[in-house]
């Protein structure tokens, strides 16, 4: 291979430097080396050589062409250098490799004389072992022996230890529960209370003889601290327990009182420490803080309430026996709120102080006493009432109505009383259902009774009653709703309800589940008003033969019922159920019954014509010729006209007169609408027969004694 003829930065004769890697080479010696240099590391892309021309300088760049070597001349100087750097590298790694080989060996001889002193050193240990063994194992197992024994001492002292601590600090405790709690603190007393039961349990635990009598001390102990307990629990209960007078509350509209809050916290501590012991020994009854606090709560509650029970009772007395019970007149309706009042304070206060699960169970104690005294004073009122059933029977139905609400709040706001306040109010209840037969039967029995009616057709009292009852009824909806549905429509109908043994049993239409309340009451009324006006059918057609005074009669019933049903509420309860309004056909009936009396002078003037005789009256023509009609008339006619216009008068005046009668007791609508109806029925017909026949008197006012104008005045002035 050819010199590349680089002459490169020349530091000495003769050596040749790198631009780039600043090597020193051997024009001769170093020519691969440096080759390698040029070609492969520095200029890898080629060499420019410099021109030979050009003077020779380090700043100005030669020109220069690129120098390529060939593949071969690469290849043989990598492989060159490549094994040069091999086996170099070889000798040293062998070297290496023999010497640590040579380490080994000598660390694996000296491990193979240690092996040896080891075992024989391990042999002559083992034979000191068996040797030592021998000698000091009954040694060994006698210090077991008393190991054991020294450990069983230790758990027996430990033991006794346990045993007798209960018993320490007994006096302290003893002194304290001694002096009560009033003198050291409720909670300094009740944690004594608390550590002399732990000292007991862990006594009784023990089961030693020794432990007996202090454990029968304790005992006595505890038991006297309970006792002092439930004395300090009753009395922080009297503080608060003074009767109260509950229409002061009722009237400002002010909550009741409860105990205060800072004594609820002290009763509610006392209360758990009682029940916890309670609970401990099994006792399953209410605990003594739970008795003394429903008897001395329940004293509260009941005296709170006595003058309102006795107040109730006075109030619902009447003073005239037949006058019906005016709504809201008994004090029942305070009483009931007053009860509310004062029971929810109470329910509060059980709430703050008892565990929840005996809630209801104090609950109930507590406002026992005062519930069976709310009972019997409704007993009385039932007594009262069934003694005037017919004018009383609406206080039945306000209570029943007050008491049925009550019961229903209490057991919203509480979840307690319900039954036992339905149950209390069930005589009540069972004398209202009886009042819905006695109400009918009454009206049988007073119209059966009667032997006589007005002679001038005025209206009986029975019929203002009557309505006034259902003016008064129709004032209870909830209560009579509820009654009414229980019996079923219709079964009031028949006299066993007014029978009390069977008051409270249910008929088949009672379990009619559509049954809508208002509805019964509505068809109630319907048919208490039905049967008033068929009584008084049947009595006027018995006692009276006169249909002028049969139908006056009937029709001032009828308007006095009509009037009474559209000035209270028993219209809107008709127009509300769409029940009919049987009152008007009565109303035309009656009118009907007294129009009958008025037909003999209608008859009067009635006349024949005979249309094949004589020319026939112009069609349509107002204009009539009594004259000319007269003049073709016979005799005998004539006389019959006569007798006509006779009878009419005498019949006309003979009703006038007992119409005029009458009027004086006849109710103002009734008055008027018989006036107009006498007029509409009498006047046509005597206009008419005037008309066509007055001539026949020939103005002599013997027979035709009134003309059109002056009857049409007679009847106006009817009315």
């Amino acid at each position: 291979m050819e010199d590349p003829g680089y002459d490169g930065d020349v530091e000495d004769e003769g050596r040749w430097l790198c631009p780039r890697c600043g090597n020193k080479y051997d024009d001769e010696a170093d020519k691969y080396l440096r080759d390698w240099c040029v070609f492969n590391v520095c200029f890898p892309n080629g060499l420019k050589v410099k021109s030979s021309s050009s003077p020779k300088t380090n700043n100005t760049p030669r020109s220069s062409t690129p120098i390529t070597p060939t593949f071969t001349f690469r290849f043989i100087a990598i492989l060159l250098v490549f094994y040069f750097v091999m086996i170099g590298t070889r000798n040293m790694v062998f070297a290496e490799e023999s010497a640590e080989v040579e380490l080994l060996r000598a660390q694996a001889e000296k491990q193979r004389d240690f092996n040896k002193r080891l075992l024989g050193t391990l042999g002559r240990v083992s034979e000191l072992g068996n040797s030592l063994k021998l000698e000091l194992g009954p040694v060994y197992n006698d210090t077991q022996s008393l190991q054991t024994v020294t450990d069983n001492a230790g758990r027996l002292l430990n033991e006794l230890q346990k045993q007798t601590r209960p018993l320490e600090g007994k006096a302290d405790e003893e002194r304290t529960i001694r002096d009560g709690p009033a003198a050291v603190g409720v909670q300094t007393y009740l944690a004594s209370l608390k550590r002399a039961e732990d000292k007991l349990s862990n006594l009784k635990s023990t089961n030693f003889r020794v432990n007996q009598e202090a454990m029968s001390e304790l005992g006595n102990l505890l038991n006297h601290g309970r006792q002092q307990l439930q004395a300090l629990f009753e009395s922080l209960l009297h503080e608060d327990a003074n009767a109260i007078e509950p229409l002061q509350f009722i009237t400002k509209q002010i909550s009741f009182p409860g105990i205060p809050q800072n004594k609820l916290s002290e009763l509610a501590a006392l209360d758990g420490f009682v029940s916890a012991n309670q609970s401990r020994t099994g006792y399953q009854d209410s605990s003594p803080s739970a008795r003394i606090y429903a008897n001395v709560r329940g004293s509260y509650l009941s005296g709170s309430l006595h003058n309102l029970a006795s107040a109730s009772i006075s109030t619902s007395k009447k003073k005239s026996p037949d006058t019906i019970y005016r709504q809201g007149t008994s004090g029942i309706g305070t009483y009931a709120n007053a009860i509310e009042g004062i029971f929810l304070a109470e329910w509060r206060n059980i709430t703050l102080i008892f565990p929840r699960d005996t809630w209801s169970t104090i609950f109930e104690l507590t406002t026992r006493q005062a519930v069976t005294e709310f009972s019997k004073t409704l007993r009385e009122l039932s007594v009262q009432i069934k003694s005037n059933i017919t004018t009383d029977c609406f206080l039945a139905y306000e209570i029943v109505g007050i008491v049925n609400l009550l019961a229903i709040r209490m057991d919203s706001q509480t979840g307690q009383l319900k039954q036992q306040l339905i149950d209390a109010v069930k005589p009540v209840r069972d004398t209202a259902k009886a009042s819905i037969g006695d109400l009918l039967d009454d009206i049988r029995r007073r119209m059966g009774a009667m032997i006589t009616i007005p002679n001038d057709g005025a209206a009986l009292p029975i019929t203002t009653e009557v309505m006034s009852r259902l003016q008064a009824l129709v004032l209870y909806p909830q209560p009579l709703s509820s009654i009414l549905t229980s019996l079923g429509d219709g079964s009031w109908s028949s006299s066993a309800n007014a029978n009390g043994s069977t008051a409270s049993l249910p008929s088949t239409k009672s379990f009619d589940v559509g049954a809508d309340g208002n509805q019964l009451l509505a068809h109630y009324a319907s048919d208490t008003i039905e049967m008033l006006l068929s009584n008084l059918e049947s009595l006027a057609k018995r006692l009276v033969r006169s249909k002028a005074i049969h139908g006056v009669f009937m029709a001032n019933n009828v308007a006095i019922i009509d009037r009474m049903i559209r000035s209270s509420e028993i219209q809107s309860l008709f127009s509300s159920t769409n029940t009919p309004n049987k009152v008007e056909i009565w109303r035309k009936k009656a009118i009907g019954t007294y129009l009958d009396a008025w037909r003999e002078p209608c008859a009067a003037l009635m006349d024949v014509q005979y249309t094949n005789r004589g020319a026939r009256p112009p069609s349509g023509s107002n204009a009539v010729d009594s004259a000319a009609i007269v003049k073709g008339l016979s005799s005998k006619d004539k006389d019959a006209l006569k007798e006509k216009f006779k009878s009419f008068n005498l019949s006309f005046e003979v009703l006038s007169a007992k119409h005029k009668e009458m009027s004086q007791s006849m109710e103002r609508e009734v008055r008027s609408q018989l006036a107009r109806d006498i007029q509409a029925m009498i006047e046509p017909l005597y206009a008419r027969f005037w008309d066509r026949y007055h001539e026949v008197d020939k103005g002599r006012g013997k027979y035709v004694r009134y003309d059109k104008g002056t009857l049409s005045a007679q009847l106006s002035s009817m009315g």
